[in-house]
């Protein structure tokens, strides 16, 4: 299976031929994706693991193009899981967000899926006019079934919100905009 991802990080994995499923020595998904977590939280900008009939590549910010996942035709289909929302809508080309020199962007560390709330029928972490604190939850960033949470990290109030709810947002995209306090 070869699968391929651009933004903070590029995922490679590549299985030699002639190795039957059956004989599988290399990671999992939940043990892949707790590598990914790790990679992410380290200054770490590049990992290489190869264990029997697979070889994992992770680099960190990428430069390229984005490239769609491809699988071989070997490959075990993956199971579908429901997601939080409803599927990522594809990003139209983002609107720039206009700041003035002393307010703060807070930018998208991870390409990811967008949310405003910890859950669909909870209420939005911020809205325009919200009064943050340091430290805050503004948002949540779905990447491969995984939430990480996005705080602020200046006290003020939030005067733009640069992405919608379920939106898939980009590696440095704006997301908020805020007026220290």
């Amino acid at each position: 299976m070869t699968t391929k991802l651009t933004g903070t990080a590029q995922i490679h994995i590549a299985r030699h031929s002639g190795l039957s499923s059956d004989n599988r020595v290399g990671p999992n998904f939940d043990e892949i994706a707790e590598i990914l977590k790790i990679i992410d939280a380290s200054s770490c900008d590049e990992l290489v693991i190869e264990t029997g009939d697979m070889k994992l590549l992770v680099r960190r910010n990428s430069v390229g193009a984005a490239l769609t996942p491809t699988h071989d035709e070997t490959a075990a289909p993956a199971a579908a899981t429901p997601s939080m929302a409803a599927p990522p809508r594809a990003s139209a080309p983002a609107k720039a967000l206009q700041k003035a020199p002393h307010q703060i962007e807070i930018v998208a560390p991870m390409i990811g899926t967008f949310y405003r709330a910890p859950s669909p029928d909870a209420p939005p972490f911020v809205e325009i006019g919200s009064v943050v604190r340091g430290g805050q939850p503004l948002c949540l960033i779905e990447v491969m079934k995984l939430f990480t949470t996005i705080a602020s990290e200046h006290d003020g109030r939030i005067v733009q919100i640069g992405a919608e709810n379920a939106e898939l947002v980009e590696f440095g995209r704006t997301l908020f905009v805020i007026e220290p306090a």
